[in-house]
């Protein structure tokens, strides 16, 4: 993709994210692949109201080639999921509610669920019975440690549509914004399933 199509892609994604309350207070932060490398969101901008000057060109090894500001520290969290996924062309990290409240919620290393047709919007989900499992890693200052716990997991068991930090957000992957877009979507409205699923159980003893 060009580099100008790459920034109204997140432009456009970053409004949309907006709009559902996913990115409060200046949260997030977005990338996708170009041609040369990538484009990502420089850090401290509203990502609903983004404007071209507010994104940052790197090369294929996550150097600055261009833009003005500071690219957000979790940049190199998303350069690793590249490496891991070289089929990923964007990712959106996101803060919903729902996304940060359960990654505490739950005590183990994955958010797992299975009966929801809601899973086949999911890439390579079929079926309603098939397992959707997203790992939640810890949070840490230290992206680049984060970054290498992420990898180790990935050998073991290969992150496919996006990560959760615990009390931060969720990193969602897909080949296209587009499928990043539909990722999100799917994840968010499964994350809000599952809490209210838990608050009815919870009411109901």
């Amino acid at each position: 993709m060009q580099t100008k199509a790459a920034k109204q892609a997140l432009i456009d994604a970053g409004r949309w994210v907006s709009q559902q309350g996913w990115v409060p207070a200046t949260g997030g932060n977005f990338s996708i692949k170009t041609d040369n490398g990538f484009v990502v969101t420089a850090s401290g901008f509203d990502k609903g109201q983004l404007t071209p000057e507010q994104f940052l060109e790197l090369d294929q090894s996550g150097n600055i080639i261009s833009g003005d500001g500071k690219p957000s520290a979790e940049t190199a969290l998303h350069l690793k999921l590249y490496e891991l996924q070289p089929n990923s062309g964007c990712i959106l990290h996101t803060h919903s509610v729902a996304a940060t409240v359960l990654s505490r919620f739950i005590s183990g290393e994955r958010f797992t669920v299975t009966g929801y047709e809601m899973q086949k919007s999911l890439a390579g989900i079929h079926s309603h019975l098939d397992t959707l499992s997203i790992a939640i890693f810890n949070n840490d200052q230290d992206i680049s440690a984060l970054a290498e716990r992420v990898a180790k997991h990935h050998q073991v068991d290969p992150i496919r549509h996006g990560v959760l930090i615990r009390g931060h957000g969720l990193y969602a992957l897909g080949n296209s914004v587009f499928e990043t877009r539909r990722h999100i979507e799917g994840l968010e409205f499964l994350f809000a399933c599952e809490l209210e699923r838990i608050k009815l159980e919870g009411s109901s003893k």
